[in-house]
């Protein structure tokens, strides 16, 4: 009995090298590498909708096969198969068309993401209301699991929008321009806004668990830092950024 595990083991370390061993050779066994090579770049293709439709089947296959071969699942549920796929683009620029497209990898993951993300109450203005004036100054808060904040080197969120209504939409060429991109979900539906900087400076201080001050700090350019943290933190409220204070 102590042969099956080991063949079990041999079996599997086949399929994912690629390569037939001589106790597996049988001509039922390339179906199995195939059927799992296959089924992986299928998950690919549904965990970048849109990187998809914009390199087209023939190029998107060529991008897939190399990450497959490189990158075997590590998870149980194939929903998170791809999770290094825009850095081993970004290694491997032969197989993007253009290197904007890394930039709507970067997108659909984080949609992506932010949809599975884990549910919390969100952070109200009545909530707000309840913090003592003397509190504010060390007061922190937490952003939603939900929420992501991403930096991208091009204007690709015109491209995205397009060919996420339309696979066949036809689209300009996108400008590089670097800035930073805020995902979130409200309820079943996710949402996307590009951020300038000074509002992308202030989400990071909240995202490493800096306190109302240490935002206000992050805002000195502006005349009046307070009333600019303020402002951002009514939106965020208002967009259900941040998780309830316990």
């Amino acid at each position: 009995m102590n042969a099956i595990p080991e063949l079990q083991h041999q079996f599997q370390d086949a399929v994912l090298a690629g390569t037939l061993v001589p106790v597996l050779a049988t001509g039922h066994f390339e179906i199995y590498v195939n059927a799992y090579r296959g089924r992986l770049a299928e998950a690919l293709r549904d965990n970048y909708p849109v990187l998809y439709r914009a390199m087209g089947d023939h190029a998107f296959s060529q991008l897939a096969c190399s990450y497959v071969a490189e990158h075997p699942s590590r998870f149980r549920s194939i929903r998170w198969f791809g999770d290094d796929l825009t850095a081993f683009a970004e290694a491997h620029p032969d197989l993007l068309p253009h290197p904007a497209l890394a930039d709507l990898a970067r997108m659909d993951w984080a949609l992506r993401g932010a949809f599975d993300a884990a549910d919390s109450d969100t952070l109200s203005a009545a909530d707000v209301a309840t913090i003592a004036v003397e509190k504010w100054p060390g007061q922190c808060f937490v952003l939603q699991a939900a929420v992501r904040l991403i930096t991208l080197q091009w204007n690709v969120e015109p491209i995205w929008q397009a060919l996420n209504q339309d696979e066949n939409a036809a689209t300009d060429a996108p400008q590089a321009l670097q800035h930073s991109l805020l995902v979130w979900r409200r309820e079943f539906e996710c949402h996307w806004r590009s951020l300038d900087a000074r509002e992308a400076t202030a989400l990071l201080v909240i995202a490493d668990g800096g306190t109302f001050a240490e935002v206000c700090e992050s805002l000195d350019e502006d005349a009046n830092p307070a009333q600019t943290a303020a402002m951002y933190l009514r939106q965020w409220i208002e967009h259900g950024l941040l998780e309830k204070i316990l």
